[in-house]
């Protein structure tokens, strides 16, 4: 325990006070955020806004689960190593993303067939090495298997091995790009991505805790509904980082914000996120541990989708956030009730979790 107290303290310092002297930073080198001209037109004022802001978020926690480590004398595990991985790898195409809107002052940054490639690079390689590293009890750090609150008895291995390792290739990067994109279209007002991205890793900081204390590796005597999960103490050290570093974030990305997370930190957190479903074997209980990312999602589906059929629009403006914001919502208002709305789904499924354990006992 003393590790992840350690992981979320040292991250919440980093990001808390890391982030002012990114910000002067970023301002002398006139690094400011471009905004989208069919958007509100209250949001030209953030014209010109510090971004890249993700940059602090993943070096806090990089840095924060290192030392975590350190204190606590151990060796990190491979889901760990996994997870870091995958963050910092769609981080850095965020970055990227982020780096060419500012040099090219424009509200569009790489071609979308460039960003594709890029994430694609970073999942496949992350799926394939996710399947790897058995440890003394042959578990993987994933599995083909379709997992709910844990692994379910279906399997993405039904056709053999080879089509198998294809097929959770496709499904592990179907949810990277999804919950990446689900994040980034929720990051459209202050301090909305920062605080519903705190509230999702930190359900599943208290999961993993649970799933670490409850592992068929570490019970002298294995009971039923004992979880298999290869590492989840290290899966709760990185939630807890996370949540320490986007906690001191919020201090400068609340509203008015000094600071935009950007693609940078967008990306990395919905990456991050489904390498935790992934990892902790609860791929499909993510959608209610993140469902204001998922409720986002669906709104600019739904726009899209009726509107093509249709030529009718469902909402004044997708995302949901910017439909409430021409309703004449206040941006304050909208973001602290958004967070009570990610914060029940998480309870929800967290309830759920516990449910399901119980039901075992």
């Amino acid at each position: 325990m003393l590790s992840i107290m350690v992981a979320m303290g040292v991250a919440m310092v980093i990001s808390l006070f890391g982030t002012p002297l990114f910000i002067k930073l970023l301002v002398n080198k006139q690094y400011g955020q471009f905004i989208r001209q069919d958007g509100p037109t209250s949001h030209l004022t953030k014209r010109g806004t510090p971004t890249m802001g993700g940059v602090v978020i993943i070096l806090a926690a990089v840095l924060a689960y290192a030392i975590a480590n350190i204190v606590a004398g151990r060796m990190p595990g491979a889901s760990g190593w996994l997870l870091l991985f995958l963050m910092v790898g769609m981080g850095f195409i965020g970055f990227l993303d982020d780096y060419i809107k500012i040099t090219n002052q424009r509200s569009l940054g790489l071609k979308p067939m460039g960003k594709i490639i890029g994430q694609a690079l970073v999942g496949i390689l992350f799926a394939v090495l996710a399947l790897q590293f058995r440890n003394d009890d042959f578990r993987t750090p994933a599995s083909m298997r379709i997992s709910i609150v844990r692994d379910t008895d279906m399997t993405l291995a039904f056709a053999g091995a080879g089509i198998g390792l294809v097929l959770f290739v496709i499904w592990a990067n179907f949810l990277i790009t999804a919950w990446s994109n689900a994040v980034n279209l929720t990051d459209g007002l202050d301090g909305l991505a920062t605080g519903a991205s705190m509230i999702a890793f930190g359900a599943y900081t208290i999961i993993t805790i649970w799933q670490s204390n409850q592992s068929c590796l570490s019970l002298l005597d294995p009971s039923t509904g004992c979880y298999e999960v290869r590492d989840p103490r290290d899966l709760a050290m990185i939630c807890a980082a996370i949540v320490g570093a986007c906690f001191g974030f919020l201090w400068w990305n609340a509203s008015p914000a000094q600071i935009f997370m950007g693609d940078t930190g967008s990306l990395a957190l919905g990456a991050a996120f489904a390498g935790v479903s992934i990892l902790s074997r609860t791929e499909i209980l993510a959608v209610l541990l993140g469902g204001l990312f998922v409720i986002i999602v669906f709104s600019d589906v739904i726009q899209i989708g009726v509107f093509k059929a249709t030529g009718k629009r469902v909402f004044r403006m997708a995302p949901l956030h910017h439909h409430f914001e021409l309703k004449g919502w206040g941006e304050v208002t909208i973001v602290i009730r958004f967070w009570i709305v990610a914060a029940l789904l998480a309870a929800l499924g967290g309830g759920l979790f516990y449910t399901e354990w119980l039901a075992l006992q």
